[in-house]
């Protein structure tokens, strides 16, 4: 049976981040409070609910800034969620917090409320690279958050980094890598920086205050990511993702196995039964619809076979796992056979990329996916 998992999006920042490009709003840009977001988010959960949905095997609460809401605002929600879904025994439930709105009280607060596993931004160890990512909290604060979290009782702990930041040194890496590596938590993340337009950081590339990030340097960016993760006891089990053995995180999962879950709160996407659909963005329009008894949803798509078909290739093909080989066809067997001549997939009866094919995986799977 797949799994099913339920998404709550938090939409509130204290301040926004250069890069960032996220359904978030600072308190000057929003008239909505939290005490009404909360509100009309348990009238969504009521809603969709009746519609006769699974329990919940996954919780993910993110944003945003959920940690804005305090433990008491968090318990609310996973409250919400057993009161209308329901949640399954030994469900994963998590939440992201902002190193800088945590304490050891609050991480004690979400251990009381039921919560499992907690997802905490770090991004860099070093001040220039937070600075130049307009990140508030400084380089010690997420080592101590995630200590903090740990010593409340919580097994599974991620930090996320991010690589490839304009200014970024070799060196802040590796700093970065230390500084993770000494909590112990048993997850990290590691993404690579992207400009998106609109952004902050956009303009001042565009502007030229900042260098444009270089592919080659991620590229060698990542070498050293996971080189240095996978010699301390993490495995990668997504292209982004490593874990020491049983912190995968299962919510996540959900995601690239391409299964069931609803997103409720401003903006947030679902997936159910073969229909893509997200809701509407702005937090008082999202409230005032629910005010009125109605699901916010601002668009549907029911996918085909043919987009199910390239999707689960498109994610499946970012897990180590792999995809079973069968799922590629026959007008794609030369871009394929192509690839493991060059060692970068391995085929057998699943098709996988190798270690040197995860710096290019998502090159290989748009080549797939073309020839398809």
């Amino acid at each position: 049976m797949d799994s099913f998992g339920v998404y709550i999006h938090v939409p509130f920042c204290a301040t926004r981040c250069g890069y960032c490009d996220f359904n978030t709003y600072t308190p000057t840009e929003v008239d909505s409070s939290h005490a009404q977001y909360l509100d009309a988010l348990e009238r969504e959960l009521e809603l969709a609910a009746a519609r006769g949905l699974p329990e919940a095997q996954t919780v993910f609460i993110g944003g945003g800034t959920p940690s804005l809401l305090g433990a008491q605002g968090l318990g609310r929600i996973l409250g919400a969620i057993r009161n209308t879904f329901g949640i399954v025994a030994g469900a994963e439930i998590t939440t992201e917090s902002n190193p800088e709105s945590t304490s050891p009280d609050y991480f004690a607060g979400l251990r009381d409320a039921g919560f499992t596993r907690v997802s905490l931004g770090m991004q860099s160890a070093s001040t220039p690279v937070l600075k130049v990512l307009d990140r508030q909290h400084t380089p010690g604060r997420a080592v101590a958050a995630a200590r903090e979290a740990l010593s409340a009782g919580f097994e599974h702990v991620n930090l996320d980094m991010i690589y490839g930041t304009p200014t970024e040194t070799d060196d802040d890496v590796r700093r970065t890598l230390d500084a993770i590596l000494a909590t112990g938590v048993d997850h990290v993340s590691a993404y690579s920086l992207i400009v998106e337009d609109g952004t902050a950081m956009a303009r001042k590339i565009r502007r030229g205050e900042l260098p444009a990030p270089q592919e080659d340097v991620y590229a060698d960016r990542y070498e050293i990511i996971a080189a240095t993760l996978e010699a301390n006891g993490y495995d990668w089990y997504e292209v982004s993702n490593w874990a020491k053995p049983g912190g995968e995180c299962r919510h996540n999962l959900i995601y690239w196995h391409n299964q069931n879950w609803w997103g409720a709160g401003p903006g947030a996407h679902s997936f159910v039964d073969g229909e893509r659909f997200f809701n509407v963005k702005r937090p008082e329009r999202y409230a005032q619809l629910l005010h009125d008894d109605t699901l916010p949803i601002q668009d549907t798509e029911t996918i085909t076979a043919d987009e199910a078909h390239m999707e689960a290739i498109m994610l499946g093909l970012r897990l180590r796992e792999g995809i079973p080989a069968g799922w590629v066809g026959d007008r794609a067997r030369g871009v394929v056979d192509k690839h493991v001549r060059a060692g970068l997939l391995e085929r057998g009866e699943r098709l996988r990329v190798t270690d040197t094919g995860r710096l290019l995986a998502d090159g290989i799977i748009t080549d797939i996916l073309a020839a398809e």
